[in-house]
């Protein structure tokens, strides 16, 4: 009698542990596709360089330019632009955000996307190179979309900075005091700060300016002074300036 009620007692203890079993397996497969979903929900920022072997610059700037139009043309996209670089015109930037990377991974098999694959395939000089980066205090998609007027001769600026380690987040706080205050000046179109994944020493800043006068101003401008001294003291090679692209746009060129 004492030996039934022992193994009915083990069976009771057997099935409680496969249940417990079953519930955190289940739990935690749960949590995987929980995680995966966010993160194909959340906003994606890409930023790619394509270095261009000569003679191949006027077609690439084509395909990127279809890329860019029909990108914005989505409802999922936020913003796209393509660029070369003022001093190095052989250097083509694609600067684009989504709603989600799923969006971008559709967008991905549309026949711009392929066109652009294909022929970055033969044109490069090197493989491209892409940044995810994270936008800090970011924009909307409004505000992304806001353009430069006809009239003006507008100025796009990129600054890539690398931060000593223990640093950065004084950079970030710096930043987060001076934003707000840079986006009302009256020649700042878009100004953007973003973190590169991977390494959370890496910042890049987006600044698009209506001219160069207004470029001037915000030199001049009293709350850039903390951001100008921290880029003098804190970054790990000097001058701050060799960080800095000028862009030229070529894609959507859309002005008020």
């Amino acid at each position: 009698m004492k030996t039934t009620a022992f193994k009915s007692i083990n069976k009771k203890i057997i099935a409680s542990i496969n249940v417990l079993v079953l519930m955190t397996v289940t739990a935690k497969a749960q949590n995987s596709i929980t995680v995966k979903t966010k993160v194909l929900n959340e906003t994606i920022s890409k930023m790619t360089m394509y270095e261009v072997k000569e003679g191949e610059q006027t077609q690439l700037r084509k395909v990127l330019s279809d890329y860019v139009v029909n990108a914005i043309a989505s409802k999922e996209n936020i913003m796209a632009e393509a660029f070369y670089e003022e001093k190095k015109p052989n250097i083509l930037w694609l600067i684009e955000r989504w709603n989600s990377k799923k969006e971008l991974e559709k967008f991905s098999k549309k026949t711009q996307a392929k066109s652009l694959e294909t022929l970055v395939e033969k044109s490069l000089l090197k493989p491209a190179k892409t940044y995810y980066v994270k936008d800090l205090e970011p924009l909307t998609k409004e505000q992304w979309r806001t353009t430069s007027k006809k009239e003006d001769n507008q100025l796009v600026i990129m600054l890539f900075v690398d931060a000593k380690k223990g640093t950065q987040q004084n950079f970030k706080d710096t930043y987060h005091i001076a934003m707000p205050q840079f986006r009302s000046e009256p020649g700042v179109v878009t100004y953007q700060l973003s973190e590169i994944e991977g390494d959370d020493t890496q910042f890049v800043t987006y600044e698009k300016f209506r001219s160069n006068d207004a470029f001037q101003y915000h030199l001049n401008f009293p709350p850039i002074k903390p951001v100008i001294e921290y880029l003098e003291t804190s970054i790990k090679s000097q001058p701050f300036q060799n960080g800095l692209h000028n862009l030229i746009e070529f894609a959507p060129l859309t002005r008020e």
